[in-house]
């Protein structure tokens, strides 16, 4: 069984600030880490691959040169392949861009690798929270997909999926090949040992640029993506306010009442 998880590198959100000036994120020092969602989804795909042995994993991610590292830390916690797409061509590009390009990279890893019987994708990137590239590839592909995925296993040929609703969770079973959406999950990565990231550190990841794909550049980079970002902001935290000190809660409470008697409140 072949697994393939897609993974982004991402700013720590913890440690982002907001240019007051220009609206933009300021980026300088601010760490990149594997968006954590998409941990989840290795994770995921190693206790698959636990339980079923023989299965490999592969990991790929777009972005610049150093998404590499991201890419190293998945080695180092249970992927055994990792490839990097990355292309000036493809910069800029929105989710519905990302998704084909990404496609396209799958194809051609799976002539290279053959066809993969799984595809796990975080359920969304923290730094854009919009939960569409995963569905979009799934559609590109033509696949069955199952999103919100607090576990996953196969069993008897099938994909076992437990879907978190907003109601509680739902079992579903899905053919193979497919696309999953993981969220976060009751369990944690895996730590990896120094070993592991010694070994990880000194792999050698695959590049894959325009050149190695069937791609029609017109659908990618900022050509290919109908969605535009006019602006970003951050919206203005109001501190005005009134304390009410009384000797009581009754005159606290009518104090209450007559202030929003004269604002025409209530």
């Amino acid at each position: 069984m072949k697994i393939l998880v897609c993974v982004k590198q991402v700013p720590d959100t913890t440690e982002i600030k907001i240019d007051p000036v220009t609206n933009t994120l300021i980026r300088a020092g601010v760490p990149s880490i594997v968006n954590p969602f998409d941990g989840y989804a290795l994770e995921v795909a190693a206790r698959i691959k636990d339980a079923n042995p023989g299965t490999t994993i592969a990991v790929v991610s777009m972005g610049p040169e150093q998404a590499k590292e991201a890419l190293k830390s998945c080695l180092a916690v249970g992927a055994d392949k990792a490839y990097l797409v990355s292309d000036r061509a493809f910069g800029g590009s929105d989710t519905l861009a990302t998704s084909y390009i990404l496609t396209t990279a799958i194809k051609a890893l799976e002539k290279k690798e053959g066809p993969f019987d799984i595809i796990l994708c975080g359920k969304q990137a923290i730094d854009g929270d919009t939960a569409q590239v995963g569905p979009e590839i799934a559609e590109h592909l033509a696949y069955p997909q199952v999103t919100y995925a607090a576990e996953a296993n196969v069993e008897n040929g099938v994909i076992r999926v437990k879907r978190e609703t907003e109601d509680g969770y739902e079992i579903l079973e899905v053919q193979m090949p497919a696309v999953v959406t993981v969220t976060k999950t009751s369990f944690e990565p895996r730590y990896p040992t120094i070993k592991s990231k010694m070994a990880a550190g000194k792999a050698v990841i695959e590049t894959l640029t325009s050149a190695d794909l069937e791609i029609d550049l017109s659908r990618a980079g900022l050509k290919g993506s109908p969605t535009k970002v006019k602006k970003t902001f951050t919206p203005q935290v109001k501190k005005n306010g009134i304390r009410i000190q009384e000797d009581n809660n009754a005159d606290a409470a009518r104090k209450l009442v007559a202030l929003l008697s004269d604002a025409n409140l209530i």
